[in-house]
């Protein structure tokens, strides 16, 4: 038997490399997308691009330009003379908040009497435009509270001390609370599976489309050691992207891991089991490599949105949330950011451990009894 699977594993590493473009897609794409997905998948918002509608023209007005500027989250790129270009900017997209302060403002700041501001936000992206508002709301509380003080201190010579309550938040894990760090960890399991379920995928189909099929079906090897000789090669393709993607992560981006890496690496082999098992079941039950590609698809993007990557679990209805307890890319994304962020181990990630494991050995012995060395 370890003859045979030995013989196969030359074969399919052969295969592997001799076409360039597997080689870029094994090596040269999880670069691209970890790289991708690091700079450009973020919910960080800074550098807003703002425009002032300034009727007040005044001192206290300018102050609270400059405070909106000076915070580093709001970029004042123009000054608004017309209400009509509020709508022209804002249609055409090239301003994301415009700052409209009223005539008055300053009187009404000098006399101690409230007064408003209205800044207007693009919401079509409702995640930014909430950001935003949050932005600006922490900006003028804080403006408000300096002109009390300042106004209490003119008033009786010396600020008296004014109760308050103060709320001093602290993140765990993710200190300054960037969204690199929770997503670059997802990133690995979403490049792990999508290569593994491409090439596995395909493996199968490959050989009936070649015309290979015919000599696998002549040889002594069973569906088991075809299954081995199949699987063997990517897992280790996997293992590579993996340890390739996490180097940069941690390297490049500066994601801390905080965990044990041999959990991290056994974990990975357990979830490779997993979509490798898949990927090979899609490539029994597909007889053209288009068939395999479409159906690989078909169940990656869904895998993605109820894995949490982007969305969260909690946010979804109860029976979806249920669904999601079979998709191994939630597992693992669990695994992942625990080892990455939290440090944790096996007593806390175990049952994502066992699940992975239980899933594994269920899908690959699936793809090994659906697989008969025969045409059909």
């Amino acid at each position: 038997m370890v003859a045979r699977v030995t013989h196969m594993l030359i074969k399919e590493f052969i295969q592997i490399f001799r076409d360039p473009r597997l080689k870029g897609i094994i090596f040269l794409m999880p670069m691209i997308q970890l790289l991708v997905f690091g700079y450009a998948v973020t919910t960080d918002v800074n550098q807003v691009a703002t425009a002032v509608y300034d009727l007040d023209n005044s001192s206290a007005s300018r102050e609270l330009v400059a405070a909106f500027s000076d915070s580093g989250y709001f970029n004042v790129v123009e000054h608004i003379s017309h209400p009509d270009r509020i709508h022209q900017v804002l249609d055409h997209g090239d301003i994301q908040a415009v700052l409209q302060i009223n005539s008055g403002f300053s009187g009404n700041i000098e006399s101690g009497r409230s007064t408003r501001v209205q800044l207007i936000v693009d919401g079509t992206d409702s995640n930014t435009a909430g950001i935003v508002m949050n932005y600006s709301s922490k900006i003028t509380g804080a403006l408000s509270r300096e002109k009390l003080a300042n106004r209490l201190s003119r008033m009786k010579g010396r600020m008296p001390e004014i109760p308050e309550v103060t709320l001093e938040p602290r993140a765990w894990f993710n200190e300054n609370l960037e969204s690199r760090n929770f997503y670059i960890p997802g990133v690995i399991a979403i490049i792990a599976m999508l290569i593994t379920l491409m090439l596995t995928s395909m493996a199968v189909v490959r050989e009936k489309e070649v015309g290979t099929m015919e000599q696998l079906m002549v040889s002594p090897i069973r569906p088991v050691e075809l299954v081995l000789g199949k699987t063997i090669p990517f897992a280790f393709i996997g293992f590579a992207d993996v340890l390739l993607i996490t180097v940069l992560g941690v390297f490049w981006f500066n994601v801390p891991i905080r965990g044990n890496l041999f959990l991290l690496f056994f974990s990975t082999g357990l979830y490779l089991m997993t979509t490798l098992g898949i990927g090979l079941l899609i490539s029994t039950v597909s007889r053209t490599q288009q068939q395999a590609m479409m159906s690989t698809f078909f169940f990656y993007f869904p895998a993605v949105l109820l894995s949490g990557f982007m969305f969260p679990i909690a946010n979804m209805p109860t029976v979806i949330q249920w669904l999601t307890l079979l998709n191994p890319l939630r597992h693992f994304l669990i695994i992942a950011r625990g080892i990455f962020l939290k440090g944790v181990g096996l007593p806390i990630l175990w049952p994502q451990l066992v699940f992975l494991l239980i899933m594994g050995s269920a899908v690959l012995w699936l793809a090994t009894r659906r697989f008969h060395k025969t045409l059909e």
